[in-house]
Formats: structure tokens, sequence, C-alpha cells
């Protein structure tokens, strides 16, 4: 069986981060909280610099500028009810796992947003994939009620893994 993560590191900094380690104990976190079995699923994960992730931003999202993480869903399984709990994602294969979809990570951002907040940058990374995750699993903050809800369950992730809330 493959990997939980298949990461692709195009940017050199992220090798001293040890971000396969890092992306996979939170991949985990995100899905045991949401009762899902990690045998089941797969993520690819690339570990980029700013311009690389602006490229993408352009193509997939008409913005043209930098961002921290991007995140591109296998499967639409977001609710149509503002606060409301996505749809779980199906398995269509029995025995093999399923993408749950692709992230995208920057370096120079993560960095950047680590040091200006005074937070590690490895506490900084782990918040984003869980953010990029929940994305993945339908998660969204546009509406009021969505962001209320994936907060909440991003702050309890964070806390099982030790890290302070974020929001605060």
């Amino acid at each position: 069986m493959s990997a939980l993560i298949e990461v692709l590191i195009e940017c050199e900094a992220w090798e001293a981060m040890e971000l396969p380690a890092l992306a996979e104990r939170a991949v985990r976190a995100v899905l045991t909280d949401q009762e899902m079995m990690p045998a089941e699923w797969e993520i690819s994960l690339l570990g980029c610099d700013d311009a690389r992730i602006a490229v993408l931003n352009a193509d997939f999202r008409a913005k043209p500028t930098t961002t921290n993480v991007l995140s591109w869903p296998a499967q639409d399984l977001a609710s149509e009810e503002e606060g409301g709990e996505p749809w779980f994602p199906e398995v269509m294969v029995q025995g093999e796992r399923e993408s749950l979809g692709d992230i995208a990570i920057a370096w120079e951002t993560c960095a950047r947003e680590a040091a200006e907040a005074g937070k590690p940058i490895a506490d900084h990374v782990t918040h984003l994939l869980v953010h990029g995750v929940l994305h993945l699993l339908g998660y969204d903050h546009i509406r009021e009620g969505d962001a209320e809800l994936m907060e909440k369950i991003e702050v309890r992730i964070l806390a099982r893994l030790g890290i302070v809330n974020p929001y605060e």
C-alpha cells in the first residue's frame, strides 16, 4: 500500500524542516479527529517557494499573488448549509488508498508569517497543513458559520498536537 502522504519538495528549505514527517503527523491528526482510517486515504503535498505558489494561485484561483497554502480537493464535500458538516468522502475501491486531493505550501510566506507572529515555524506549518487537509475534507471559511466550524476543529486538532490556539 502506498504512503499516506506523497511529498514533492521543490524548495530546498523544506528539507531542513523535515516536511514529510511534519505532514504525516498533521494529516494523521486530522483524519483521526474526523474518524477516518488513515490506511484508506492519501494526499499529495508540494513543498514549494513563493514564486511557484503565486503561479498556482494565479492559474487556479485567478489571484496572481503569493499565499501560504493551497488545496485542491479530489471530491466536492462542502455542505450547502452554512456551518454544516461536510459530506464524508467515499472510498471508491476497497483495499486501495483514495486520494483526498493535493496541497501546496510555500516556504517564504510560511517562514515570514511565523516570524511575524513569534511562533515556531514547525507549529505554523502544522497549522497550515491541518487547515489545508480540512479544506480537502470540505471545510471552508468563506461564510461566517463555516469559518467558525473550521476554526473550532483546527484549534481542537492543534491542541491535541500540543500547539497553542493560533487565533488568540
